[in-house]
C-alpha cells in the first residue's frame, strides 16, 4: 500500500515563496510518478505539476510555468514543491498524488495524501 502525505502550507502574501514537501512511503511501478494538483474554492482539481522518479522529467500547468518548480529526493521518498511569486489566485487545497505513469488528470494517480492549504492574501 502507497500512502503520501504533504506538509508545508499555510498563509502567506502576495509575492511570497512557500515550499511543499511531499513523501511517499514506497517507491514502486505503482507510484513512478509523482505530481501536485489543487482545488481552489469552488472549483474542481487541477494538475499543478509533475516529475518521475526515474527520469526526473517535470512537467507543469500554463499557470505556474516560471514560478513554481518540482524536484525530487529519491534517496528519502521526498517531492518538493517551491512556489514563488504567489498571488492570491494560487489560493487552493494542494495535493500530491502518486500513480504508475505521468499525466496531467486526477484520474492518472492512484494514491493521494490529504492535502494541505494554501492561502496567499493580497
Amino acid at each position: 500500500q502507497v500512502e503520501v502525505l504533504e506538509t508545508g502550507g499555510g498563509s502567506v502574501q502576495g509575492g511570497d515563496s512557500l515550499r511543499l514537501s511531499c513523501i511517499v512511503s514506497v517507491r514502486t511501478a505503482s507510484s513512478a510518478a509523482m505530481a501536485w494538483f489543487r482545488q481552489p474554492p469552488g472549483k474542481g482539481r487541477e494538475f499543478v505539476a509533475g516529475i518521475t522518479w526515474d527520469s526526473g522529467t517535470a512537467s507543469y500547468a500554463d499557470s505556474v510555468k516560471g514560478r513554481f518548480n518540482i524536484s525530487k529526493d529519491n534517496a528519502h521518498h521526498l517531492v518538493y514543491l517551491d512556489m514563488n511569486k504567489l498571488t492570491s489566485q494560487d489560493t487552493a487545497v494542494y495535493y500530491c498524488a502518486a500513480g504508475p505513469s505521468p499525466g496531467h488528470q486526477a484520474g492518472d494517480y492512484d494514491y493521494w495524501g490529504q492535502g494541505t492549504q494554501v492561502t496567499v492574501s493580497s
